[in-house]
């Protein structure tokens, strides 16, 4: 990524942020597609796939409305562990963003727990269509316990990873660019594809470099 921008969006309508002529195509015309709660209602075709994960409370919610310019794509809530379902949303004709449950959250029955953790087991392990994960971290708690499982496990699949820290607006530049400069340094250590990059949807530091990356993924 180029050199993050903290400019942030002009206010707009409910359903949009800033002007769509700053948009990549791909991000033109964003739209909630299905919620699925198992394996079988996955989108049955070809069509390339983007997944973003993290821990409950991470704020991947947020991040999905800034960088798909909409303020209510991806709900977000004040209740971690909301989201019980992998939610895909279209991104132009060619590809999707897949909205995967937050891990981590232990407030909620065992039985439902260990059916989202089956459920994103699939999805990672067997889904052809995934081409990237953008896994995001809380950049004042980044690489807990299960963000390594995250990151072994993307490592091992040599699935190109991209490390969003998130809530970036809670530091000051320099402990930014310190925690980012840890956080590689970490991950150099571990064989696959990673990318690190500071973030927060309060700045929108990192937002639109997120909208360029997410359309040359598309592209490739």
């Amino acid at each position: 990524m180029s050199e993050p921008s903290n400019t942030p969006p002009e206010t707009g309508s409910n359903s949009s942020t800033s002007s769509n002529a700053q948009l990549p195509d791909v991000l033109r015309n964003p739209e909630f597609l299905l919620g699925a709660a198992e394996p079988h209602q996955f989108p049955d075709d070809e069509l390339i796939e983007i997944a973003f994960a993290g821990r409950s409370n991470v704020g991947k919610s947020s991040a999905i409305n800034a960088i798909c310019n909409r303020r209510k794509l991806a709900r977000t809530s004040k209740v971690p562990g909301r989201t019980q379902q992998i939610n895909f949303f279209s991104m132009g004709d060619n590809a999707r963003l897949a909205d995967l449950p937050g891990y981590g959250f232990a407030q909620v029955p065992l039985a439902v727990k260990k059916k989202w953790q089956d459920t994103i087991h699939k999805y990672l392990a067997e889904r052809q269509n995934l081409r990237v994960l953008v896994l995001l971290m809380d950049i004042r708690h980044p690489l807990t316990d299960l963000d390594w499982q995250m990151v072994h496990w993307a490592g091992e699949s040599n699935l190109p990873t991209q490390v969003l820290l998130t809530k970036a607006d809670k530091f000051k530049r320099g402990k930014v660019a310190a925690t980012t400069l840890s956080v590689e340094k970490q991950l150099a250590n571990v064989a696959g594809q990673f990318e690190v990059e500071p973030f927060s949807s309060q700045s929108y530091l990192g937002v639109n470099e997120m909208r360029q990356q997410l359309a040359e993924w598309v592209a490739t």
